[in-house]
C-alpha cells in the first residue's frame, strides 16, 4: 500500500456499512487495516450481489468488496480466552482500534477503551454507535438499535427530503451510515495527530444521530432564525432559485443559476433577455418570490430540447448537469480519468470487480484502491507470525 497513512496499523472490529466504510477510507490512504472477523465471517460476506463464478473458490460479493478492499482478515472468537488473548497481542502493535458494537458489548467482551489502553496507552480508539456513549452525553436512546433509515428519520433528513406534496423519501445512498463512518475517520485522524505530539491516545465517540443532524445543518438555522419548520420541497432550494431538476426531451437535467451573473447568463442562453430587466426577476429575493413562474418558464424551454442539446448550450456556462444513472457514469470519461471507477481482482469470478474509487488525491503519497477485499482469515497465519516477531524484537507497544 501507498499513501500518507503508510505505517499506521488499525484493528478493525466493525461490521455492516458505517464502520467498514470509515476504515475503508483509512485503507485507501495507506493504513494497514486488520479486519477481525468472528468465526463464519462478518455479516456482509453473505450479502450479494455475487459475480458469475468460474467454479473455483467462493467469490466475494459486491457489498463486501466495495467497503473492505485493501484490508487483511483474521478470524478471532473474542468470546473465547484464546481469541481475546490474540486480540490483545494485535492491540500491542496497533495505532488505532475502531469498533461499532451495540451498547454494552465491548464491556462484556472486555475490550473497552479503558481495558485496551492498559495494554497500549498511545492507542486511538474510535467508537461508532447509533446514539453515542454515556461519557460524551447520555442519550435517552442510548440502548436503541440504529439503522440507516431510522437515523435518517430521527435526525431530520427524511423530514426535508421528498416532493412538496408527497411522503418523506429516504436519501438514496446509505448516508445514515456512510456520513457517520466518514466523521469517525476524521476523528481518528485528528486523534492520531494529537497522539504523535503527546504519546497518549484517547477515545473518539461518533453517534450516527449526531453526524446526520450535523449534515442537516441548514434546517437547524432555518428553524432557529425563523421559527418555521422546514418541509420537503422536492428538488428546489428554500432560499435560492433557479435551483431545480427539469425535464428534457429525453430525460432530466439539473440547473442552479442562483447568482445574478449566472441568472443573466441563463436568460441570454435561452434568448430571453427581457427576463433580466423584469421587475419580478430583478434580484435574488424577487426571484425566490416568483419561483413557480420561473419554473414554468424553464420547464417550457428545457422540454423542447434533448439532454445533448442542453449540454451544448449550458455546459461550462452556468451550473448544469444531466441526471445520470450508473450506466451514464460508466460511460463518462470524468469517472475513469479521476480513478473513481476502479477494477480490482475478484478471485473465483469470471470478471473483475469495479468499485467506487477514493476521492481524496495526494500529490506525493497517492491513495490507492487496487487491492481486493480479503478472503475470510486469509491473513490469519501471517498476522500471528508478525505479532510473534514484533514481540521477540521488542517492537510492540
Amino acid at each position: 500500500m501507498t499513501g500518507p497513512l503508510t505505517g499506521v496499523r488499525v484493528i478493525d472490529l466493525t461490521a455492516a456499512l458505517a464502520g467498514p466504510y470509515g476504515t475503508m477510507i483509512l485503507a485507501d490512504l495507506g493504513a494497514d487495516i486488520i479486519k477481525v472477523e468472528p468465526p463464519g465471517g462478518e455479516v456482509t460476506r453473505r450479502v450479494g450481489p455475487y459475480p458469475p463464478s468460474d467454479g473455483g473458490q467462493q467469490t466475494l460479493g459486491g457489498y463486501f468488496q466495495s467497503i473492505n478492499r485493501g484490508k487483511r482478515s483474521i478470524v478471532l472468537d473474542l468470546k473465547s480466552p484464546e481469541g481475546h488473548a490474540d486480540l490483545m497481542e494485535l492491540v500491542r502493535t496497533a495505532d488505532v482500534v475502531v469498533e461499532n458494537f451495540g451498547p454494552g458489548v465491548v464491556e462484556r467482551l472486555n475490550i473497552s477503551y479503558e481495558e485496551l489502553r492498559k495494554t497500549n496507552p498511545r492507542l486511538v480508539y474510535g467508537s461508532l454507535t447509533g446514539f453515542g456513549a454515556a461519557w460524551s452525553g447520555e442519550s435517552p436512546y442510548i440502548n436503541w438499535p440504529a439503522m440507516d433509515i431510522t437515523i435518517q428519520a430521527m435526525a431530520g433528513a427524511l423530514s426535508i427530503t421528498g416532493t412538496e406534496d408527497g411522503k418523506p423519501v429516504k436519501i438514496g445512498p446509505g448516508i445514515g451510515d456512510i456520513f457517520p463512518g466518514t466523521m469517525l475517520t476524521i476523528g481518528v485522524l485528528a486523534a492520531l495527530w494529537e497522539a504523535q505530539k503527546t504519546g497518549e491516545g484517547q477515545q473518539i465517540d461518533v453517534s450516527m444521530f449526531d453526524a446526520m443532524l450535523s449534515l442537516c445543518e441548514r434546517m437547524v438555522y432555518q428553524y432557529s432564525y425563523t421559527g418555521q419548520v422546514p418541509k420537503p420541497i422536492g428538488n428546489t432550494h428554500p432560499i435560492l432559485t433557479p435551483f431545480d431538476v427539469l425535464e428534457a426531451k429525453d430525460g432530466w437535467i439539473a440547473i442552479a443559476a442562483t447568482t445574478q451573473l449566472r441568472w443573466e447568463a441563463l436568460c441570454r442562453i435561452m434568448e430571453m433577455p427581457e427576463l433580466i430587466t423584469s421587475p419580478r426577476f430583478r434580484d435574488e429575493g424577487r426571484r425566490v418570490e416568483h419561483r413557480s413562474e420561473i419554473r414554468q418558464i424553464l420547464d417550457t424551454w428545457t422540454r423542447a430540447l434533448t439532454r445533448a442539446e442542453l449540454r451544448e448550450k449550458l455546459g461550462g456556462k452556468v451550473p448544469f448537469g444531466p441526471v445520470n444513472d450508473i450506466r451514464d457514469i460508466f460511460e463518462d470519461p470524468h469517472a475513469w480519468a479521476r480513478d473513481m471507477l476502479v477494477e480490482i481482482e475478484n478471485p473465483g469470478a469470471t470478471q473483475t470487480a469495479i468499485v467506487a474509487g477514493q476521492p481524496i488525491k495526494f500529490s506525493r503519497t497517492p491513495s490507492t484502491v487496487g487491492v481486493r477485499a480479503p478472503q475470510l482469515d486469509e491473513h490469519g497465519d501471517a498476522l500471528r507470525t508478525e505479532v510473534r516477531a514484533a514481540s521477540t524484537n521488542g517492537t510492540v507497544g
